[in-house]
């Protein structure tokens, strides 16, 4: 890319990059001069797309002129809607259809997979985690252990990052299953860390795990929409997501999952079930036996809450439409160019934590500020940049290939110039 810090060169960026249309599908929150908002935020809360409120007015609008028919005659029947949804998810996250299932809430999907997934024996019980996973994520995995009656101050083993670093080695992931040989019943590992936005490399976790003996799972809520995850050829056994953040679909909705196909028929495996989970032929005839439809769909529990499902097709059409492949290619391009940018402030203040590689990384950079200074972020939002402070000294800063574009990466770099 060529070494240009102008405005000049920015828009020029912009007028080349083919996916610079899809910004127009987004509603962008302003700021209080009128003027949009430098919006970085999408690792948290992804924008709306403005087709959203079309598709739930569809819903509510079959609602209300067909009530309980609307399972079979609204224009997009309620009976099959979550299978609308499955095709494009599928290819966003790199899975055959039939891995994959958009069904409750990410933390409550992991707890579902560690039912059938985390089954600890007296010598094999413990769990690796990334030692600076998400809250949630550990807390889970600590009331899994719990519940089999484990000490979560035994079970849980933290993979580190060295001394003076901030992201973990493979090589060390590598000893901690050396060191605890025929103990390790589960690695459960965010396959995008959300504090340093470190993309881990989920082939090469799964291959080591899966050679000594333990399962693999990967929580991807900063991962889906965001990177590459293939989860399908990382042979992962599971994985669950959110889709607010990358994937749009509004605060609090629904989460994706994943089941690798080798488990598909596994009948064997212990999980907690619900009806919609049943045969689809023979679940209305209420009296049956449970009997798992093939693959994901198989751990469904309750028939889906469609308003939520509205949002989440809105959204992946647009997926859709632009080519995750496509999106990808522009994601690397934007978040390298606003990389560059940061790399020519002339300050110490801040240093970028994420890794350098693209390979290693989403559109997301954390950018430490030195002696945890929070007045930094504070007069940035003021000038209008959206982005989040992660304790104890991070900005995370995420721009979407969607909706963000390279004079928004211009902005805010000269903003944080200016503040610093």
């Amino acid at each position: 890319m060529n070494k240009d810090t102008s405005l000049t060169y920015a828009l020029e960026l912009d007028q080349q990059d083919e996916l610079s249309r899809f910004r127009e599908s987004f509603h962008i929150p302003k700021h209080t001069d009128g003027t949009n908002s430098i919006y970085f935020c999408g690792n948290s809360l992804g924008l709306q797309p403005k087709a959203t409120k079309g598709q739930l007015n569809q819903e509510l609008e079959d609602w209300a002129s067909l009530g309980v028919e609307g399972h079979f005659h609204a224009k997009n029947p309620w009976m099959p809607y979550h299978e609308f949804l499955t095709k494009n998810m599928a290819t966003i996250v790199g899975a055959h259809p039939h891995e994959v299932v958009i069904m409750n809430t990410l933390t409550t999907n992991l707890h579902l997979m560690m039912v059938s997934f985390y089954r600890p024996t007296p010598k094999r019980f413990k769990i690796i985690i990334e030692a600076d996973a998400f809250p949630s994520d550990r807390y889970a995995v600590a009331s899994q252990a719990s519940f089999h009656g484990y000490d979560p101050n035994l079970a849980i083993i933290e993979w580190k990052p060295r001394k003076g670093e901030h992201t973990p080695h493979l090589e060390d992931l590598k000893h901690l299953l050396e060191t605890n040989k025929d103990e390790i019943a589960l690695i459960m590992v965010g396959a995008v860390n959300y504090y340093t936005g470190q993309f881990f490399n989920l082939k090469e976790i799964t291959q080591l795990g899966h050679q000594h003996g333990a399962l693999v799972g990967f929580d991807c809520a900063h991962g889906a929409g965001n990177v590459d995850l293939r989860l399908h050829d990382s042979g992962a056994d599971f994985a669950v997501w959110c889709t607010y953040k990358y994937l749009n679909s509004g605060p609090g909705s629904l989460g994706g999952c994943f089941v690798h196909e080798r488990h598909a028929q596994n009948n064997e495996l212990p999980r907690f079930t619900g009806w919609w989970g049943h045969n689809k032929e023979t679940r209305f005839k209420m009296r049956d036996d449970f009997d798992p439809i093939y693959g994901a769909e198989g751990w469904q529990l309750s028939n889906p809450p469609i308003l939520s499902m509205a949002a989440v097709k809105a959204s992946l059409e647009l997926f859709n439409k632009a080519g995750f492949h496509n999106l990808r290619n522009k994601s690397i391009q934007l978040t390298n160019y606003l990389e560059f940018l940061l790399t020519q402030i002339n300050s110490d203040r801040i240093s970028i934590i994420t890794p350098t590689q693209s390979s290693q990384r989403g559109c997301q950079l954390s950018l430490a500020v030195k002696n945890a200074d929070k007045s930094l972020f504070e007069s940035i939002s003021a000038r209008g940049v959206i982005a989040d402070w992660r304790e104890p000294d991070v900005i995370r800063i995420a721009p979407v290939p969607l909706y963000n574009n390279y004079e928004d990466c211009w902005k805010f770099v000269n903003i944080l110039k200016e503040e610093m």
